[in-house]
């Protein structure tokens, strides 16, 4: 079936004239005798016959007019670039995938602004795995917030910006009451925070160059968990300052400027290229970047 006859069989119906209905949609009259020969074939009716100087609609023509009129129209809206939407009355679930670290600066924030906008929306946060790479692609996530860039071409992404490293400690860590050198840090007994269990990261690579390296005594995978054990301890953590702030802000932690030059951790936003314009998953996103960028310090 050749749904461009609807068109067709529309404009004829609306003209009753071949002549009218080709002016109407830009074609040569031939080219709309044509698709009226196919309309008459598909529908094994004449549609519309010769009266005199005119052409008359057949009593089937007449039933078919309403019905074409309302297909045309709504197949024209479908088709139509997508409008603004009323956010109140979406009733949609996101899922938000992002480092716990994230999570305690993001929620609040987001949770915020969507409840006072989209009302009936829901927003669901799920931690990061070591196993996740297919979920945007799969539609399992609408947005995954982290420091990875895209892992394939149909994923899109975003930077929002970077966050700053700083070394978590209680206020009367010996560590907080001095300038920090490098000799001081790796004097501390440090929490590393890797989901995967490792036992190294940049941080140790850059004590290298220096000709040293620090005492890791524990592997954590969360950054909660670490801000947990620095705020019962002398150990020491390095965690992005920005994203970690509500939690330090909370157990009594503070932040120490790293002794050395090190990259801040990016803040890279990913989803899948099939949201690209989507009204709503655009907005969500948006609003999603806005609380983001703020806590970056």
């Amino acid at each position: 079936m050749d749904l461009n006859l609807l068109v067709a069989l529309d404009a004829l119906l609306e003209e009753n004239s071949v002549q009218g209905a080709a002016d109407r949609l830009r074609l040569s009259a031939p080219a709309m005798s044509r698709a009226l020969g196919r309309i008459r074939r598909a529908t094994g009716d004449d549609i519309l016959v010769r009266s005199g100087r005119t052409m008359t609609p057949t009593p089937r023509a007449l039933e078919l007019r309403e019905e074409t009129s309302d297909l045309v129209r709504r197949a024209t809206a479908l088709l139509a670039p997508a409008r603004e939407v009323d956010l109140a009355d979406v009733n949609r679930t996101f899922v938000v995938r992002c480092h716990d670290a994230l999570l305690g600066t993001l929620a609040p924030g987001l949770l915020g602004v969507v409840a006072e906008s989209m009302p009936q929306a829901t927003v669901r946060f799920v931690g990061e795995t070591a196993d996740d790479g297919l979920d945007l692609q799969r539609g399992y996530v609408d947005l995954d917030i982290g420091a990875s860039p895209p892992p394939v071409p149909e994923v899109s992404s975003k930077v929002i910006g970077r966050d700053r490293l700083v070394a978590a400690m209680r206020p009367d860590n010996p560590l907080a009451l001095e300038s920090m050198t490098a000799n001081l840090f790796v004097s501390a007994r440090h929490v590393i925070v890797s989901r995967r269990g490792r036992t190294r990261d940049a941080i140790d690579t850059v004590l290298n160059e220096f000709g040293t390296e620090r005492r890791v005594y524990a592997v954590v995978p969360t950054s909660t968990a670490a801000l947990e054990i620095v705020a019962e301890s002398n150990a020491v953590a390095v965690v992005a300052g920005g994203a970690c702030a509500a939690a330090m802000r909370q157990l009594g932690i503070v932040g120490r400027d790293l002794p050395f030059e090190l990259p801040g951790t990016p803040a890279i936003m990913l989803w899948h290229r099939r949201n690209d314009s989507d009204l709503i998953h655009a907005w969500f996103r948006d609003k999603a970047e806005g609380v983001l960028s703020a806590a970056l310090v």
